[in-house]
């Protein structure tokens, strides 16, 4: 079995003496820079770092559609069903002969050949948190109770793990999620989307930003506005002469990592590719426009510049537009009016998006070392509901992969006649997870220990789809 050398911290030898990442912000004086960067200002242990030889993605973007994206009017079209089940629109050809997808993704549809749709996902639970632990751990929940808040049990989302395992070895960040945690009505975040057993070290770095304005503000790192770039370099040397004297009168395990988390954090600010690529106005306006101008696109732009910065994996969570606060329709959330709002609000923001994402990694050379990853977590009801809407569905639906050398213009199982129960080749989230991570670099059966040194594999029960990873 592989094993994840644990940073000191993790070792029940050390946990008297080790010091928390907040403990060693505070005590190193970060707050003195009118700065918030707990969750920003990361030194991976390198002694953790695996990227395997044979790993055939360097860098990870999933781009989740929170809420539940209806697999029938995406990606598993039903034309000879009835119009209560198949809905108002007509599935369309595609760049691949035999492929057809929904019309609400026009400039997707042209890149079907870069894609491997799986149309036999399930997970079998229908509330939104419970079925989403599923999806973003690739483990089964801890609880089927809905809104239940994240705990120190919870299984590492895949984000965390990535983020773990594989840090990155030119920024300071390893892996981000971005623009915003996801949450059910009232604003309760999810659990599955941290580090969980491994720690609060390594929560995936949160950016809550809006990447759609003129200039991007990420709440937590943007220096307030009276402290200039004289003053946070004056404070960085008074900061220095601090740490000598700290660094003389205590000695612990944890100090040696407070210098790494400093200079991550100046570095951060100050220099390096992972600054630039937070500057989304150096992009150009007709890139800018590619992407769409809504906060989805721009932070799927976003997205690309910090891989391309060398961040492990960016998770880009659909965001919620003013007014989604309700429990009715928000984000894919289709109860209502499932294909006014597809129309009008979601199809034509992702299949902008994502089809500009393709076709610039592609451009950039980037695609065929990126894995690409589309989902939610369910789909949508077979029957349309009496107020125009579907309702939760975890027993089929559909994920889009592409990138990292996959076979593209595939598809994965079937779901059966009315998009109601998979058909052949039902996918569980342990496999998707288990793709994942062997495509970037990291063996199913990769052990790592939690705070109390017990071994856990980094996926239970999945096997990679033979499909995607040819083996």
């Amino acid at each position: 079995m592989h094993q994840l050398n644990q940073p000191r911290r993790w070792s029940s030898q050390h946990q008297s003496r080790a010091w928390s990442r907040r403990e060693l912000l505070r005590v190193g004086g970060l707050g003195a820079l009118g700065l918030s960067l707990p969750d920003l200002s990361r030194a991976a242990d390198r002694n953790g770092s695996l990227l395997q030889k044979h790993a055939k993605a360097k860098s990870c973007m999933v781009i989740f559609l929170s809420g539940g994206p209806p697999q029938h009017e995406t990606f598993d079209p039903k034309p000879n069903a009835p119009i209560e089940i198949r809905g108002e629109f007509r599935p369309i050809s595609t760049s691949v002969s035999g492929i057809q997808i929904c019309e609400t993704l026009p400039q997707i549809s042209k890149l079907v050949d870069r894609l491997s749709i799986i149309r036999s996902m399930t997970t079998g639970i229908h509330s939104h948190s419970t079925s989403g632990y599923f999806m973003l751990t690739g483990n089964p929940p801890t609880s089927m109770a809905e809104s239940v808040p994240a705990g120190p049990q919870d299984w590492p989302s895949i984000a965390a793990a990535v983020g773990a395992i594989c840090p990155s070895t030119v920024s300071p960040l390893s892996s981000v999620v971005l623009p915003e945690a996801i949450v059910n009505n009232p604003a309760i975040p999810w659990p599955g989307q941290n580090g969980g057993f491994m720690g609060s070290q390594w929560h995936p770095n949160l950016l809550r930003c809006d990447p759609s304005a003129l200039k991007i503000q990420i709440e937590g790192l943007t220096p307030v506005e009276s402290l200039g770039e004289v003053r946070l370099s004056d404070r960085r040397d008074l900061l220095g002469q601090l740490d000598f004297q700290f660094r003389r009168a205590v000695e612990s395990p944890g100090i040696d990592q407070l210098g790494r988390m400093q200079q991550d954090a100046f570095g951060l600010l100050h220099s390096g590719d992972t600054r630039k690529a937070l500057q989304i106005e150096r992009e150009s306006d007709v890139m800018r426009d590619r992407y769409g101008r809504g906060k989805f696109g721009q932070s799927v732009l976003l997205g690309r510049r910090l891989l391309e910065a060398g961040v492990r994996l960016v998770q880009v969570n659909f965001p919620r537009e003013p007014g989604d606060t309700t429990s009715s329709n928000p984000l894919w959330d289709t109860h209502l009016n499932n294909a006014q709002r597809l129309r009008e609000v979601l199809c034509p923001q992702f299949d902008q998006a994502f089809s500009a994402l393709l076709l610039d990694l592609e451009s950039r050379g980037l695609l065929d070392e990126t894995l690409v990853v589309v989902m939610g977590e369910f789909g949508r009801a077979p029957t349309i509901n009496p107020s125009g809407g579907r309702d939760h569905w975890g027993n089929v639906f559909s994920v889009v992969l592409a990138g990292a050398g996959i076979p593209g213009g595939s598809v994965i199982g079937a779901s059966d006649s009315k998009g109601a129960m998979p058909a052949d080749r039902p996918v569980r989230p342990p496999d998707l997870a288990a793709t994942i991570f062997q495509l970037l670099g990291i063996p199913s059966d990769y052990e790592f220990q939690d705070a109390l040194q017990r071994p856990h594999a980094v996926i239970r029960g999945g096997t990679a789809m033979r499909e995607i990873v040819k083996v």
